[in-house]
C-alpha cells in the first residue's frame, strides 16, 4: 500500500472508513482467493459446447444398437436368385427384401446387395426374382457384406469421452448418438451486466453531452473469453433507487437472459465519489461486504469487488472504457478463473522497448505493441480511449519504480489475443551461420544494447 492511500484510509467518508487500495498483485490474488469453484452440473447438449466434461460419457448400450444396412439395396438370405418379399419381413433362404441405408436388418438376412449390383428378372414361371448384375463382382454379396453390425463402434459401458475433455462439436454428436440429452460439466460463472449512465446512447453518432455504449457490444464477448457465461444485460439510470433495485433483484426480467441468479454482477460506472456513484452505498444497504475497494493502478483505480449475502459477487468497473477493461483484467479475470475451475491467469515478462519513468505509489497498465520482440507502448491509451487497446498485443504491468529500456517487465495477454511470447534465453548460444556467397559486402554490425523502437509506432 502507498503512504497516500494509508493516510486516506483513516479519513471517514459518509460515516464509513475507506478501504486501503490494494496493490495490483494483491488485488489479483484477493479476487482469485474470493472465488470458490462452482460445482458441476448437467447442461443440455446444445449448451455444452466448450464446457469441460466432469463425468465420463459412457455407452449406454451397444453402438450401433442394432444391425443396419450400410447401403441402399436388398437384404438377402443365401444365394440368388432371390424371391422378393415385403420390406422388414423375416427372410427364409433365397429370399430378399428392399432396404435403405441405416435400415434395420430383418431376421434371417445374411448380407446386403447394393442396388447397383442387382437387377430384377423373372424365373421360369414368369415370377419376379432378384439376381446379381450391373456392377456386381463374382461371389457378391458375401456373408455380412454391407452390414453394420451391432456394437461395432462401442460396447455397452465403453468410455466414449473421458472427464476433463473440453467438449467440441464431435463430442456432442457422439453423445447424442449414444442417447444423451445432457452432460455433466464443470461449473462456469453466470455473469449479468448492469450498465449505467443516462448520457449513454446505443445507436448512431452521439451529440455533445452523449457517449456511445462501448460496454454492451464488448463485455458479453469478453466475459465468454474469460470463462464466464453471459447472462444478459440491463441498463439503468443514475439514481440510487435504480441502483438498489437492480442489485436487489436476484433474477431480473431481462429479455433473452436465463431464468437463473447470476454468480457475478458486473456494473459499469458508479465506482467514483460523485453524487451519482452509488455502488458502495447500495452494497452496504444490502448487507454486502467490500473485498476490494480501489487498486493502486492507472487506469482502473476505482475498481470495486464486493460480495452480497446471497453469494453473488458484484464487480464494479469504472465508467471509462479502457479503465474498465484494465479493471476487468485485474480483478474480473482472476475471479472468473477461480469460479470456473481454472488457474490464476498467467503473467509473462517481455523486454520493454522504451524507458518508462517512475510513478511512485501506482502500477501502470500500458497496452503495448510487439516490435522486433520488444514491447513498445501503444498510442491513444487514455482512460476513455479504446484505439490503443484495439491495436495492442498485450498489456505491460509497469511497477511504480518505472522500467529501463530493454528491462524485462511483467505483461499479460489480452483475452482475444495470443499468449505473450517468452523472452529469449540470454544463455542460449546463437546458431552458427553458414558461409555466404563470396563477393557480398559484410553486413553492418548490430548496435550494442537494446534499441528504442517506440518512435516507429506512429
Amino acid at each position: 500500500m502507498t503512504k497516500d492511500s494509508q493516510e486516506a484510509a483513516d479519513a471517514p467518508e459518509g460515516g464509513e472508513p475507506r478501504h486501503l487500495d490494494h496493490t495490483w498483485e494483491d488485488a489479483r490474488q484477493a479476487a482469485f482467493d474470493a472465488g470458490t469453484p462452482i460445482p458441476a452440473g448437467p447442461v443440455p447438449l446444445e449448451l455444452a459446447l466448450g464446457r469441460r466434461l466432469d463425468q465420463d460419457i459412457v455407452a449406454l448400450q451397444e453402438m450401433p444398437h442394432y444391425a443396419s444396412s450400410a447401403m441402399d439395396g436388398w437384404a438377402v438370405n443365401g444365394t440368388g436368385p432371390w424371391i422378393l418379399v415385403e420390406a422388414g419381413s423375416p427372410l427364409a433362404p433365397h429370399q430378399a427384401s428392399p432396404i435403405a441405408t441405416g435400415g434395420l436388418i430383418p431376421p434371417g438376412a445374411k448380407a446386403v446387395l447394393r442396388s447397383e449390383s442387382a437387377r430384377l428378372d423373372k424365373d421360369e414361371d414368369g415370377l419376379p426374382v432378384l439376381v446379381t448384375g450391373g456392377t456386381a463382382r463374382p461371389g457378391e454379396p458375401r456373408t455380412g457384406q454391407h452390414v453394420r453390425k451391432a456394437g461395432e463402434e462401442a460396447s455397452e459401458g465403453d468410455i466414449l469421452v473421458k472427464a476433463g475433455a473440453v467438449l467440441n462439436p464431435a463430442h456432442l454428436a457422439l453423445a447424442a448418438l449414444a442417447g444423451y440429452d445432457e452432460l455433466v460439466v464443470q461449473g462456469k460463472p453466470l455473469v449479468r451486466l448492469l450498465l449505467t449512465g443516462s448520457e449513454v446512447v446505443g445507436r448512431g453518432v452521439p451529440v455533445p453531452g452523449q457517449v456511445r455504449d462501448t460496454f454492451g457490444p464488448q463485455l458479453p464477448a469478453v466475459v465468454g473469453m474469460l470463462g464466464g457465461l453471459a447472462g444478459g444485460q440491463q441498463r439503468i439510470g443514475d439514481s440510487y433507487a435504480e441502483w438498489l433495485a437492480a442489485l436487489e433483484d436476484v433474477i431480473p426480467g431481462v429479455p433473452g437472459a436465463p431464468d437463473l441468479p447470476a454468480d457475478v454482477v458486473i456494473t459499469t460506472g458508479g465506482t467514483g465519489k460523485s453524487g451519482t456513484d452509488h455502488l458502495r452505498r447500495a452494497v452496504r444497504e444490502l448487507g454486502g461486504r467490500l473485498i476490494i475497494d480501489g487498486v493502486a493502478m492507472r487506469p482502473g483505480h476505482p475498481a470495486v469487488l464486493a460480495e452480497l449475502p446471497d453469494g453473488r459477487f458484484v464487480l464494479g468497473l469504472p465508467g471509462n472504457p479502457l479503465a474498465a477493461m484494465m479493471a476487468l483484467s485485474t480483478v474480473g479475470a482472476p475471479l472468473l478463473a477461480a469460479l470456473g475451475h481454472r488457474p490464476l491467469p498467467a503473467v509473462q515478462e517481455v523486454p520493454c522497448g522504451t524507458t518508462l519513468d517512475p510513478q511512485p505509489g501506482r502500477t501502470r497498465l500500458v497496452p503495448f505493441r510487439l516490435l522486433y520482440g520488444m514491447a513498445s507502448p501503444a498510442q491513444h491509451t487514455g482512460p476513455g480511449m479504446m484505439r490503443g487497446l484495439a491495436s495492442a498485443d498485450g498489456v505491460m504491468v509497469v511497477p511504480p519504480h518505472g522500467v529501463q529500456l530493454g528491462e524485462l517487465v511483467p505483461a499479460f495477454a489480452l483475452p482475444w489475443g495470443p499468449p505473450i511470447p517468452a523472452p529469449p534465453d540470454p544463455a542460449a548460444k546463437p546458431k552458427a551461420r553458414s558461409a555466404g556467397r563470396t563477393g557480398r559486402p559484410a553486413a553492418k554490425p548490430a548496435p550494442a544494447g537494446p534499441v528504442d523502437w517506440s518512435a516507429l509506432l506512429g
